[in-house]
């Protein structure tokens, strides 16, 4: 069934997208794999809805440029260059020892030698989108694990370089079809050019430019350039045969340390999400599947091995990283599919004479079927492994116990408040805080502050809660911060525990988790806009100021009553109206005095 209209191919794959998608993440199998899912289903080999494989797939590759520009945005030079060691490391010894083994094993199935060592050099390299996205979703980028899995990925990128130079040179007749003598001396000056060219104008050019761009006070037209920006340099890359996505990665860490990065991110990141979206649609619709019928047992026994043998491969190089058990095996699986520049090496060496059009079928769908294995390995991780690592898959930490009396548990706007508070009065306190950026941001500021999520025991023992005097709670995530409170309650019972509220309902649960005292976020600002609304509607100083106190007191007393009583959905909309009768008879005072009901004055 031929599909040629644009909206029609559009309204697909959203429709299977969005089918697909919530679908696998409601049974647990994560949302990479509900897109790989949908592409087998709508692709040439499924449904047949749409069969312009190849175009998507070059098309939704943006995703992957856009993600890596995005993670360039994070890592300024001398961040990148401060990961020198992981990255010739851990990425060299990876390729290095998966090429070699993975062309043994392919030498063994009857292929020869210039087939045998292409094909190792694809399989090796690892799918930068699959192993990212599965990091972020699962909130693995901060653990050792993600933080080495990166620099692996990011030598994989770069040594694509090197690859797609050497296929020509194994192509069969290589010696006749030889370049024109000085062709690979202009082609060296022009690569040689354009990385050039992205470092002067990243660090020169592209800053004025975007302050001109932003003086115009046009949104769309900077998110415009934004894009206009990372697709050119996009095709300067692909013009000089190199990663597209490393161009961009470049250009990112070169506007890293820009005032202009979180717009950037802003403006891009919607569109990496979609793009990425479609590119594991496209991979999912390019798994031939008359190759898996055609030959069931030798398609599975590749992918098997192939996975296989880089699982045991990265699981040496963890070892050699000094990784514990959890952290290396997530390392081992998030990284043991094969990745979508082996596509551009297969079709680089079909069109060399490498490949039989038979043999690159074959290496694509186990390639593809490889990236099929990771969300399933992972969940294998979560559901089965993690348990018996005893919480190795959390983030690693650089936590100490200063000896200082006061914790601050999350260090956002809240925290941040109490915190330059204490500050001011010279009193000490330790941090802990869940987001690498703010952590990053505060130590630009001057402030110090360990990276860690507090709902962890063994954290809150090594940050000193057994002799503390007081935990602050300002974590924004809900489940997060009572969890908190609950592991602090129980285990540290003489730490008292002073948290924030996000609302009432956040409020009654931390009461009856036995907080000491809870503050609700935005309480005392909106009473305080209340009290000036009052003033502004004629009431006199006095009055406004009683009616607020009034309603502190009253409201502060409903909140401790709902934390002792325990009352079905329909009896806490009742209580809430005889709360609110009794608040209006209490609002019922004069100009000189407010009475309670029982002639007393109201309890502030």
């Amino acid at each position: 069934m031929e599909h040629g209209g644009l909206l029609v191919n559009a309204v697909i794959y959203l429709a299977a997208a969005v089918i697909a998608v919530p679908l696998s993440k409601r049974i647990g199998l994560g949302s990479i794999l509900g897109y790989l899912l949908a592409g087998v289903i709508i692709g040439p080999w499924g449904l047949g809805l749409i069969t312009d494989v190849e175009d998507i797939l070059h098309f939704s590759e943006f995703g992957v440029v856009l993600m890596l520009f995005l993670i360039g945005l994070e890592l300024n030079p001398s961040k990148l260059w401060s990961m020198r060691k992981p990255i010739l490391a851990l990425g060299g010894g990876q390729v290095l020892l998966s090429a070699l083994a993975l062309a043994g094993a392919v030498s063994l199935l009857g292929h020869g030698l210039s087939a045998a060592i292409v094909a190792g050099m694809g399989l090796a390299l690892s799918s930068t989108a699959v192993a990212l996205q599965t990091l972020e979703e699962k909130k693995l980028m901060g653990t050792l694990a993600g933080r080495s899995a990166f620099p692996v990925l990011l030598f994989q990128d770069i040594a694509v370089i090197p690859m797609l130079a050497i296929v020509p040179l194994l192509a069969v007749g290589a010696v006749e079809t030889e370049s024109p003598a000085g062709a690979g001396w202009i082609g060296a000056l022009e690569i040689l050019g354009v990385f050039a060219g992205i470092i002067i104008g990243g660090r020169y050019l592209l800053r004025p430019i975007f302050r001109y761009i932003a003086n115009t006070r046009m949104r769309e037209i900077f998110t415009a350039f934004a894009l206009l920006l990372v697709i050119g340099i996009a095709l300067l890359m692909q013009m000089v045969d190199l990663s597209m996505a490393l161009g961009t990665f470049l250009a990112g860490v070169l506007l890293a340390d820009s005032e202009y990065r979180h717009e950037l991110e802003i403006n891009i990141e919607p569109f990496k999400g979609l793009l990425l979206g479609l590119f594991f649609i496209s991979v999912g619709m390019s798994v031939d599947l008359s190759v898996l019928l055609a030959s069931p047992l030798l398609v599975l026994g590749m992918v098997l091995g192939l996975v296989a043998i880089k699982f045991l491969i990265l699981l040496g190089i963890g070892r050699f990283a000094k990784m514990d058990g959890a952290d290396r095996t997530v390392f081992s699986f998030v990284l043991s599919q094969g990745g979508e520049f082996g596509f551009v090496l297969f079709a680089m060496a079909e069109s060399a004479g490498i490949f039989s059009p038979e043999a690159k079928a074959l290496f694509v769908v186990t390639v593809a079927l490889s990236m099929l294995t990771t969300p399933l390995l992972m969940l294998f991780n979560d559901r089965v492994l993690q348990g018996r690592f005893h919480c190795a898959n959390e983030p690693a930490s650089d936590v100490e116990d200063e000896g200082y009396d006061v914790i601050i548990a999350g260090y956002g706007r809240f925290g941040q408040i109490v915190g330059r508070l204490l500050h001011s009065l010279k009193i000490p306190f330790t941090v802990l805080e869940s987001d690498p950026n703010q952590i990053e941001l505060l130590r630009k500021f001057g402030r110090k502050a360990f990276y860690g999520d507090a709902s962890r025991l063994d954290l809150l023992e090594t940050a000193g809660a057994g002799h503390a005097k007081l935990l602050v709670l300002a974590i924004d995530d809900h489940e997060s911060l009572l969890e908190t409170a609950r592991l602090a309650k129980e285990h540290f019972p003489n730490l008292r525990i002073l948290a924030r509220a996000r609302n009432r309902t956040v409020a009654v649960e931390l009461i009856q988790l036995g907080v000491d005292k809870v503050s609700r976020e935005t309480f005392g600002s909106a009473l305080e806009m209340g009290e000036k609304t009052l003033l502004e509607l004629g009431f006199s100083e006095e009055k406004a100021k009683r009616a607020a106190e009034i309603f502190r007191a009253h409201d502060k007393r409903n909140v401790t009553k709902l934390a002792s009583l325990e009352m079905e959905e329909d009896e806490v909309y009742s209580y809430a109206a005889q709360a609110r009768a009794e608040l209006e008879q209490l609002m019922q005072f004069d100009e000189d005095e407010a009475v309670q009901p029982n002639g007393k004055q109201p309890e502030i």
